[in-house]
């Protein structure tokens, strides 16, 4: 498969990796013996958890706000967000001496929403859902003159969150396959346009919760797909895909699984007891897709993107102790 014009060539991703030298962390790459075993080969943890702000969104944020001129700046950003986006908007724009401006869905994890605040961006919770929050953080740029900076599309953004294949495959140059978390396929485009072009050969293959299946179904149908606003572990992955989700979904893509909400749970619980993680459910899909026997790693090994732990103590006292999902 080649890379697709809507996704970042290798050549953006390296520039913006030279650009967000000293503003991000290389985040660790490390094996995992028991996860190696259960998955028929080699799994290495890319742990994004670690990142800055605790997920690899600071990546796409910071990028896209460093493409920005001095008067976008001077008019402030905003975003809509399910959390991860929204803090790393929120660091990049404190960082940058930007005004910023998050909508995050009513129900937003209150760890995320107290990170935001933290960083000193205006937090406004008052819609139902993410697409809501959507909606509303684009009419409010609209209105103000202020750029909405998407979590998921973009190219400065997507070149950003490339950033994490590259650092992958410098690594590891011997990875046959990446197995990233889904939601609108920011990450997904991002390591889709890195690996695309200098890596054609890699297997991306994306996870996420049957409750926050929006991309498979996307995928299958051929169309824009929205879905319904469920209670899941993987809030981070919810809302709709778009026309431009759904192009970045196919051009990176080879296939994608969908874990349910007690396999995430249960990795959640892994992660810590084998590793000593702290994870978030969005974090976690792409490990319980692999303890799960949906992805194998027989072919090579896979990297698996641990890609956020910004979860609520009271949420997460609950994961570690067995209590089962709602």
């Amino acid at each position: 498969m080649t890379r697709a014009p809507i996704l970042p060539s290798a050549s953006e991703v390296r520039a913006a990796a030279t650009r967000l030298t000293g503003l991000v962390h290389e985040t660790p790459l490390v094996a995992s013996p028991e996860l190696s075993v259960r998955a028929g080969g080699e799994v290495l943890l890319k742990l994004e958890c670690l990142q800055d702000g605790g997920s690899f969104k600071l990546r796409g944020a910071l990028h896209a706000m460093l493409a920005l001129d001095d008067a976008a700046r001077a008019r402030g950003v905003v975003a809509s967000s399910a959390g991860n986006h929204g803090i790393g908007i929120a660091m990049a724009a404190e960082r940058l001496g930007v005004p910023s401006t998050v909508f995050v869905p009513a129900s937003a994890p209150t760890v995320k929403r107290e990170k935001i605040a933290a960083c000193g961006a205006m937090v406004i919770a008052t819609e139902p859902t993410y697409d809501a929050a959507e909606s509303a953080a684009r009419a409010f740029a609209r209105e103000t003159g202020a750029t909405f900076v998407s979590p998921c599309t973009g190219r400065s953004l997507l070149a950003g969150a490339g950033t994490v294949a590259l650092e992958v495959m410098t690594a590891r140059p011997d990875v046959t396959t990446l197995l990233v978390c889904v939601g609108g396929g920011g990450l997904a485009g991002g390591v889709g346009g890195y690996l695309r072009d200098a890596a054609p050969d890699v297997r991306i293959i994306g996870a996420q919760s049957v409750r926050t299946n929006a991309m498979t179904l996307a995928l299958a149908s051929g169309g824009a797909t929205d879905i319904p606003d469920l209670p899941t572990l993987a809030d981070g992955l919810a809302g709709l895909v778009d026309d431009e989700m759904l192009a970045q979904g196919q051009a990176a893509l080879d296939a994608i699984v969908g874990v349910e909400e007690e396999e995430i749970a249960e990795a959640i619980r892994w992660l810590h007891a084998a590793h000593g993680l702290r994870v978030e459910g969005s974090g976690a899909v792409g490990v319980a897709a692999l303890r799960s026997g949906r992805v194998r790693a027989e072919r090579g090994p896979v990297a698996v993107t641990v890609s956020g732990g910004n979860i609520d103590q009271a949420r997460w006292t609950e994961m570690v102790n067995g209590t089962p999902p709602r």
